[in-house]
């Protein structure tokens, strides 16, 4: 069998074909980057009108202080919560609405309506169903028995952001668990169900391990989310608060920078979280992918 190479006889083409992707990369992801390599030796005013070279001092700063500690704990916490639950809720959601039943593309519809909402919206919308004062959630929570307060309870503020970014990140996982098991094929369940297996043991053998590599990939992708692409929320629900308890590492990254002005120490920063997501990312693909079944 002949394979088919396609060749271009202008040289120049296609260096012109991918200049508008190197283009973005540079602008959007190189020239930041090489910015906060630099900034992160540098100790700088607060109206960055003079500079010292300190090589490192900045990043043992960081290290010594208690409350950049505390971040790690809280972002990892909040990662692995945000990651489960997303994921968690939108593989029920996938699995139920892959059933055949009457006006299942109104439900699918539905359901990915919500990451069309902006980080931000998505943060007020709970901070109001979630207020101590005036919302309904808080309200329902009180009935129960329980005085749900996220302004001044910590596991409150923590939990309360893990929902609002989870529900966030729900449509988009949905999307890829009900495309994955639309893929898997009939037949394979079918024999299963005749074999005499339950729905539980179809799903546990056949249909979730075929889902593998949907649910690897998703975990990177909403690990990357959570860790990157939640300040919105973070900022429009709790910010930071009480007492920095939600200070997750890329919010600290904006008040240490944009609030306390602290731009060499906040350069630091945004370095050392950029390398926990790419030894993340390395580790998942390293290791974990072994155990995936493409």
């Amino acid at each position: 069998m002949q394979t088919k190479r396609i060749t271009f006889n202008n040289r120049w083409l296609p260096y012109l074909l991918v200049a508008p992707q190197l283009a973005i990369t540079l602008v959007f992801f190189i020239w930041p980057a090489s910015q906060a390599l630099y900034q992160s030796v540098l100790r700088e005013d607060a109206f960055g009108l003079s500079s010292e070279f300190v090589w490192f001092e900045n990043f043992e700063t960081l290290f010594d202080d208690p409350l950049y500690l505390s971040s790690f704990k809280v972002t990892l916490v909040f990662s692995a919560g945000t990651t489960l639950l997303s994921m968690g809720a939108a593989l029920l959601l996938a699995v139920m609405a892959d059933r055949v039943i009457r006006g299942s593309t109104f439900y699918k519809t539905f359901l990915i309506w919500p990451y069309a909402v902006a980080p931000a919206v998505a943060g007020v919308l709970w901070w109001f169903m979630f207020n101590p004062t005036i919302g309904i959630l808080a309200y329902t929570m009180r009935q129960l028995g329980y005085d749900w307060n996220h302004t001044l309870n910590a596991n409150d503020a923590l939990l309360l952001i893990i929902i609002a970014a989870a529900w966030k990140q729900v449509s988009y996982n949905f999307l890829f668990f009900l495309a994955g098991l639309q893929a898997i094929p009939r037949s394979l369940i079918e024999a299963a169900a005749i074999d005499g297996a339950g729905p539980q043991k179809r799903f546990w053998t056949i249909v979730f391990p075929l889902l593998s590599p949907t649910a690897f990939f998703l975990m990177v992708v909403n690990i990357v989310y959570s860790f990157f692409e939640t300040f919105a929320i973070v900022h429009a629900t709790t910010a930071g608060g009480p007492g920095q308890a939600t200070s997750i590492l890329v919010y600290k990254v904006w008040r240490d920078g944009f609030v306390s002005l602290d731009l060499g120490g906040s350069a630091a920063q945004s370095v050392i979280l950029m390398l926990i997501v790419i030894s993340l990312t390395v580790v998942q693909f390293r290791f974990i992918e072994r155990r995936v079944e493409y």
